[in-house]
């Protein structure tokens, strides 16, 4: 009863964030909303007993997904320029989707049923030979460093790909005609000899 009802808050809390984030101008705290739907919905996944979705979750959408939001925002400007009018064919279509998506819903099986196919047949042949097969107590850490290592490499592989983009775009260097940015001029350094070159400047006494 209690875990029914964490699951129906974080679902209410994530609703209002999407309606707040559709609605909200400032994209600075859009981004900020981003992060915290990331985390409500990493909570989500761990209080359904889905620790594995609920770590890249967290790492992915709260982490690296925050870091580009906010790397991307230092090159635009911070509040979204209001469009008139709205996009009725993009409406309908969601809400196609969305109603689809609902009717699959309903012939799923009950959450956590004993008569569930996971429950009746997948669940008992990882009991049953996880141990055996890999030698490993932990049956969570067997299915995904073995059974499911395939996919396990792929999700390392949309980290790193992740943190290579934060990195290639905090290493680019902003255009001048870049909305939003401002470009502090750099000082570069003389070297001795160019120093020794260049003729004095009127009203300065060079050092001896």
């Amino acid at each position: 009863m209690i875990e029914n009802l964490i699951d129906v808050a974080l679902l209410v809390f994530l609703v209002i964030l999407a309606i707040t984030i559709v609605r909200i101008r400032d994209l600075f705290a859009a981004g900020m909303m981003f992060a915290i739907y990331s985390l409500l919905s990493s909570a989500l996944f761990a209080v359904l007993d889905a620790g594995d979705v609920a770590l890249t979750e967290a790492a992915v959408g709260a982490g690296i997904s925050t870091l580009l939001v906010l790397a991307c925002l230092a090159l635009v400007r911070r509040y979204e320029h209001p469009t008139g009018g709205h996009n009725l064919i993009a409406l309908i279509v969601v809400l196609i989707t969305g109603a689809l998506l609902v009717y699959a819903t309903l012939d799923l099986p009950e959450f956590g049923a004993a008569d569930n196919p996971a429950q009746v047949h997948v669940g008992p042949f990882y009991i049953e030979n996880t141990y055996p097969d890999m030698g490993i107590p932990n049956m969570v850490a067997a299915v995904l460093a073995s059974y499911r290592s395939i996919d396990t490499m792929g999700e390392v592989f949309v980290v790193f790909a992740a943190a290579l983009a934060v990195y290639a775009l905090l290493s680019v260097r902003p255009h001048k005609n870049m909305p939003g940015v401002r470009r502090r001029p750099v000082k570069r350094l003389k070297s001795p000899r160019q120093a020794e070159a260049d003729p004095p400047v009127a009203g300065k006494e060079q050092a001896p």
